[in-house]
């Protein structure tokens, strides 16, 4: 790509934005203010709000599936988030222990039978409606409500 042709008029500016015709929508730029609203609104941290921005898309899960796919060990993930967050209640668990029938065919054929029988969980309104108001945010549809450092000191 050639170098870039700037105006000597921008020489002495803090910053130039780019030209939009150059670029797609840049919702991530505000991934730290989403953190910092999160944290201050809602009492969650990076890691809850990351894995919850993981699962949005899911109708249920397992700790085993989400934990390779996020590449996090099923135990950290276990207790650090999911149990913690079942708590809070942003999940729930969508299919409990023992939830299999009881057919002896369909056990015989399946992994999976009632003595380890992984539970799936499943993200609950309180999660989505948390999830979709920081997209929103993001989209810049909403403001954060997490104060920004100037207006703190005002």
């Amino acid at each position: 790509m050639p170098k870039s042709r700037v105006s000597r008029k921008r020489l002495f500016r803090e910053f130039s934005m780019m030209d939009s015709k150059f670029l797609k929508d840049n919702f991530l730029r505000y991934t730290h203010f989403m953190y910092r609203d999160a944290k201050s609104t809602y009492g969650l941290g990076k890691a809850d709000v990351d894995f919850l921005l993981f699962i949005y898309d899911l109708e249920f899960f397992t700790i085993s599936y989400v934990s390779n796919a996020m590449g996090k060990s099923q135990k950290q993930l276990r207790e650090r988030l999911v149990f913690r967050l079942v708590n809070e209640g942003y999940l729930y668990k969508h299919f409990d222990k023992l939830t299999p029938r009881k057919d002896v065919v369909d056990q015989f054929f399946r992994e999976e039978n009632k003595f380890n029988y992984r539970v799936r969980y499943a993200m609950s309104q309180k999660g989505r409606l948390f999830v979709a108001t920081m997209l929103r945010r993001m989209r810049g549809e909403e403001p954060f409500r997490a104060s920004l450092p100037d207006e703190q000191d005002s």
